[in-house]
């Protein structure tokens, strides 16, 4: 098929009367083709859609949609309608996605290999820009591979093909999702796309994103010899089963064809599995009994604060407090090498426990739970002494004043903005406006 638009070929955004000039085709799908172009001075993406796409209805969706703006920046939204004369259809204007964000694809081919910590990352922003789109009344329709992208190193993300979300409840728009990612009741053809089944495609896209596997796929699958609509509509939608239910085992993972899901499920605390088995047994039951944004996001959090390194390795584990209570206070051993955990010094503030490793910062809402939470601000940070190794700190990047005391010395000390107090166990931390207790 050829383009429908050429190198140097010039559109026009509407809105703004600029010409939008075409560099170069980046990609193209069932609706129309992506560019890459330039737009008043700056490079953007520019889709354009195929005739049979390019509709009233889907015009009148584009239009409520900029003007409504997005709803958080992680969403690469429509900027503005463009047209060219002698050109049949319409597009739209977007930002351009940065080279640094890889799709959740290249992650389960392993050409990326995140940290624990990026991953975390990645599910916190997934959960609050979609609890923000939710709250806003919107629908995404079709969470899936092909439109979240991630930075395997800090677990930035951006979110594309934003012309597809409609109005929470719309009936009319033909898009249903994806396969694989598209909740029971839409795969039976029971409901429509809504926030409730965006809620299951949100569950399979986190335990993909930990897990590198279908949550759904297990040996029922490899008893299917024809993969057929049939076939996928059993699997996928009238006979769904966890592949780690507790309670039904006829679906568990077969070791030699699961192998991402037999290695990487024990790993993970215990409240991130317990969330996991909620969506994916009475959350393919009931649509009440799904996870919910907020609760994965505050699950993100806990993560990346459970985060710890083995000593031998240098691979990251997690502190699972279940786990630890259940084996009567002795960690256990490195996923990765088998050698026995040794604990950091960790912080209980607020309702959060966090690992203090050499690498540990604390953000605002770890000393103000009513502070948005923004990862590019650090309040604290673990400091290693450069001539003592064995002796750190947590030094004050806030513009407040700390103060601290200890068991053997109740008398209160201040820690001021740019200073470093010693960690040791006992050590009470006042932050302002919660306090802190160092353990071992």
């Amino acid at each position: 098929m050829s383009q429908i638009l050429r190198k140097g070929q010039k559109v026009t955004a509407e809105a703004s009367r600029l010409e939008c000039a075409i560099l170069e085709l980046l990609g193209s799908g069932g609706q129309g083709e992506v560019y890459r172009a330039e737009w008043g001075g700056r490079q953007v993406a520019l889709k354009w859609y195929l005739p049979g796409c390019a509709t009233l209805r889907q015009r009148a969706l584009l239009e409520a949609l900029i003007r409504k703006g997005p709803p958080t920046s992680r969403f690469l939204w429509p900027r503005e309608l463009a047209s060219a004369p002698g050109v049949p259809g319409f597009g739209y204007i977007m930002a351009l996605r940065e080279a640094r964000f890889r799709g959740i694809a290249d992650l389960m081919r392993r050409r990326i290999d995140p940290t624990f910590r990026a991953l975390a990352t990645a599910g916190f922003w997934l959960a609050h820009s979609f609890l923000h789109l939710h709250s806003e009344g919107f629908c995404y329709r079709d969470i899936s591979f092909g439109n979240i992208f991630f930075d395997p190193c800090s677990g930035e993300i951006a979110i594309g093909d934003n012309d597809n979300v409609t109005v929470n409840g719309d009936r009319e728009s033909g898009i249903l999702g994806t396969p694989r990612f598209m909740a029971p009741e839409v795969v039976r053809g029971d409901a429509l796309p809504n926030t409730e089944t965006d809620l299951f495609s949100l569950a399979v896209l986190l335990f993909y994103l930990f897990l590198v596997h279908h949550p759904l796929e297990g040996r029922r699958e490899l008893a299917i010899h024809s993969f057929d609509l049939p076939a996928m509509t059993k699997l996928y939608g009238a006979e769904p089963v966890f592949i780690f239910d507790p309670r039904n085992r006829s679906n568990e993972p077969v070791p030699g064809y699961h192998d991402n899901a037999l290695l990487y499920w024990p790993i993970y605390p215990r409240f991130l599995r317990d969330l996991f088995t909620r969506s994916f047994t009475e959350g393919l039951r009931s649509v009440q009994a799904r996870v919910r944004e907020g609760e994965w996001r505050a699950a993100m959090i806990r993560l990346r604060d459970s985060i710890l390194y083995c000593r031998a390795c240098g691979a990251e584990n997690f502190y699972d407090g279940d786990a630890l209570r259940a084996n009567g206070g002795q960690p256990g051993a490195c996923w990765s090498c088998g050698a026995r955990i040794q604990l950091p010094f960790r912080l209980r503030v607020g309702r959060a426990t966090v690992m203090l490793n050499h690498d540990t910062r604390l953000y605002p809402h770890h000393v103000d739970e009513q502070t948005p939470n923004d990862f590019s601000r650090p309040v604290a940070e673990v400091a290693v002494h450069p001539e003592h190794p064995d002796v750190w700190g947590l030094r004050n990047l806030d513009d407040v004043k700390w103060s601290l005391c200890q068991a053997a010395d109740p008398t209160p000390v201040e820690v001021l903005p740019g200073r470093t107090l010693r960690l040791a166990a006992g050590v009470r931390i006042n932050f302002g406006k919660v306090e802190g207790e160092v353990r071992l």
